[in-house]
């Protein structure tokens, strides 16, 4: 296999290699890994031929050295070329339909260069070059009006005899003709998007590998990891090739029904469970409530325990509100409007700190969910109870105890969907809910590190079942939101949601899944221990700091106070804490701007300083991003967390060697340190936070 290294065996002291232009080559470079990687075809620059580009096909890429004068130029190029290779090699025995890999190819080279920062498309300004021309045209070239260009056959020299667009290739090139950084943030919303400068979408987090951060942000969103991104991007140069081959829809259903067999293999989830991917954990809430809708006639009553501490467009969802002002599906839509099909429904809240901002215990929490409930099922209400098992700071209630008590309940119409979007949660954890006729809401993106948004709901066979005889359709205001084939084909209450598929949503879960099988191939023994070290080390950590102050404290969880088994609902993995600053606690713009400082290279600030002080602020640091919380009993603040992510132990065990294992984990928490040290490099140079 290529390492797709373009200058490999150039290093000569040309002015590719002066000072000044060895940094934007290496930041370029880096980029460069995002582009497949293809066996058998070799990259070979050509000093002979300076301004040469030429694809052979099956075989090779020739670029001139002129075109590594301009760093950004070759990376476009190449990954024009890589893209061809891929769809050549895709096309297998029809080779008369070459007209497909120069459509694809520079389709996706145009959205790669979208996703350039604007530094780098800055380069490209006074480039004369016919791709970058055609990439740089104001409105978007047909498939057949690409086919006219005679320079695109050039590059390859192959003649194409066929100047047809065909239908079957439509739906191929509209989903798979995309970089896979993109396809990991489409079908979203607007919150995946990324800027143009710092490439970070609302979460801090990019869509393609970001290894030079720090990143402890699980509990918000991470940035993809290499090794998730290279598996999904191979995914799609086969689902590329299954596609031409046994056609689009043939080879998109299988897939998606292989993701939902992967996840149910890896948790041991029996096979009459039932799997709808969503595009958020947001989304699986609106899920909820559309069938809520139709499976009973009676009032409907949602219950939303820690309600302050779950998704902030839950709420809306769960009222059959739109809660952002454009659907997954890109239709745009007004934020907080009923959506069409919805009837009333009654939302109870049940926050898990009351007004002045102090945590409820445990007992008080039960205590109001328990009446909720009565209260509720006196006016003859179906009862929907969201039970929150790992909340953004942390939480879990109702107690252990009182879910029992509630299962134990008479003459009652109550279902129960367990809130394990944090996912921090062990196989049996699952199993159990699932046995006790729970509906389970997940995402792929907190404690397991894939990227945002890959929600889903995992049903047990009897709400299966049930759901299954229903003929009445999910409200239609849905049809925006979801396509048919996001659902169990099984189900007739979907057979009205939109054609399509959501490819996005399918290649994050993969991400997800992929991180999911490799973190519970690390040994039990060593997983666990490897949790409690990095977790203690954490706790201890944030205490020791004079400028931080934890939110948790001597607290026990609510769920798992008479647990002696080791379990991840079982010990904190969240830490959320406040900062405070010469006596006082930060307000909430300031603790968001430090997030940002956080997460930015801040270097620039601090010339002249130590080299020791100049790489401290030059160190990116994601962590979970800042939660308005009440500090005391009337001052308004926010918090910042770190949190123990999946990957932490994965790839602590990449080696499968014990005592590297516990090496790693130590090196983690070396970057911890390092953190809480730049947070106190910033609290000392106050005006940054001006």
């Amino acid at each position: 296999m290529t390492n797709n290294i373009i200058i490999e065996n150039q290093y000569k002291r040309t002015s590719l290699f002066e000072k000044d232009n060895v940094n934007y080559l290496v930041h370029v470079l880096k980029r460069f890994n995002t582009v497949p990687k293809l066996n058998n075809i070799n990259i070979i620059t050509s000093t002979t031929e300076p301004d040469v580009f030429k694809i052979v096909p099956n075989k090779s890429i020739i670029i001139g050295a002129l075109y590594l004068k301009n760093p950004v130029l070759a990376l476009v190029y190449l990954r024009y070329g890589i893209e061809w290779q891929l769809w050549y090699k895709a096309l297998s025995n029809k080779k008369k339909d070459i007209a497909l890999c120069d459509i694809a190819a520079f389709e996706v080279t145009r959205i790669f260069y979208k996703l350039l920062p604007k530094e780098d498309k800055e380069k490209l300004e006074s480039v004369n070059k016919i791709l970058i021309d055609l990439i740089k045209k104001d409105k978007d070239l047909s498939a057949e009006a690409l086919l006219g260009f005679k320079e695109l056959q050039d590059f390859h020299g192959l003649k194409n005899t066929n100047k047809e667009f065909k239908e079957e290739w439509k739906p191929i090139v509209e989903n798979l003709a995309k970089p896979t950084e993109y396809l990991l943030m489409d079908g979203g919303d607007l919150r995946l998007n990324i800027d143009e400068v710092a490439l970070l979408n609302k979460y801090g987090c990019r869509p393609f590998p970001r290894p030079d951060a720090f990143t402890f942000a699980s509990s918000t969103a991470t940035s993809v990891s290499n090794y998730a991104f290279d598996k999904t991007d191979k995914v799609r140069s086969i689902l590329i090739k299954n596609s031409l081959k046994n056609g689009f829809q043939s080879t998109t259903n299988a897939f998606s029904e292989s993701l939902k067999n992967n996840l149910k293999n890896i948790f041991n989830l029996k096979e009459e469970s039932e799997i709808i991917f969503s595009p958020s954990g947001t989304d699986a809430s609106l899920q909820i409530a559309g069938i809520t809708q139709i499976i009973t006639d009676k009032d409907i009553a949602h219950i939303l325990v820690a309600s302050d501490e779950t998704g902030s467009g839950v709420a809306a969802a769960l009222k059959g509100c739109h809660f952002e002002n454009t659907t997954a599906l890109n239709y745009p839509i007004k934020k907080g409007d009923r959506i069409e099909g919805f009837r009333d429904v009654e939302l109870i809240k049940v926050p898990l700190r009351d007004e002045k901002g102090e945590l409820k215990s445990a007992s008080q929490l039960d205590l109001e969910v328990f009446n909720a409930i009565l209260k509720t099922n006196e006016s003859g209400k179906q009862i929907v109870l969201h039970v929150m098992d790992h909340s953004k700071l942390g939480y879990q209630s109702p107690s252990k105890g009182m879910m029992q008590k509630i299962n134990n309940l008479n003459d009652i119409s109550i279902q129960v969907v367990i809130d394990a979007a944090q996912f921090r949660l062990d196989p049996q954890d699952i199993q159990d809910s699932l046995n006790r006729g729970h509906i389970v809401s997940i995402t792929g993106s907190k404690y397991f590190t894939g990227p945002p948004y890959s929600g889903a709901l995992i049903f047990p066979e009897t709400i299966s079942n049930q759901i299954f005889d229903i003929k009445t359709t999910l409200p239609k205001g849905l049809n925006n939101y979801y396509n048919h084939s996001d659902w169990p084909t099984t189900w007739s209450c979907s057979k009205d949601l939109s054609d399509g598929y959501n490819y996005g949503s399918y290649m994050r879960w993969n991400a997800a899944i992929v991180e999911m099988d490799r973190y519970f191939k690390t040994p039990i023994l060593y997983r666990n221990m490897g949790i409690e070290m990095f977790c203690n080390f954490v706790e201890d950590s944030v205490k020791d700091a004079t400028f931080l102050e934890p939110l948790y404290g001597n607290e026990i969880k609510a769920n798992s106070s008479n647990s002696k088994g080791f379990g991840l609902r079982n010990i904190r993995t969240i830490f959320p804490f406040f900062i405070v600053n010469n006596g006082n606690v930060l307000s909430v713009d300031q603790v968001k701007k430090l997030y940002v400082l956080l997460n930015s290279d801040i270097s620039e600030h601090f010339q002249g300083s130590p080299l020791e002080i100049i790489r401290l602020a030059g160190q990116k640091c994601h962590i979970g991003q800042a939660v308005n919380v009440k500090y005391g009993n009337d001052i308004q603040s926010a918090i910042l967390r770190i949190s123990l992510g999946a990957r932490i132990i994965s790839e602590s065990w990449v080696n499968r060697d014990i005592s590297l294992f516990f090496r790693n984990i130590e090196m983690q928490m070396s970057q911890i340190t390092v953190i809480i040290k730049k947070i106190e490099l910033i609290l000392n140079n106050p005006e940054l936070l001006d």
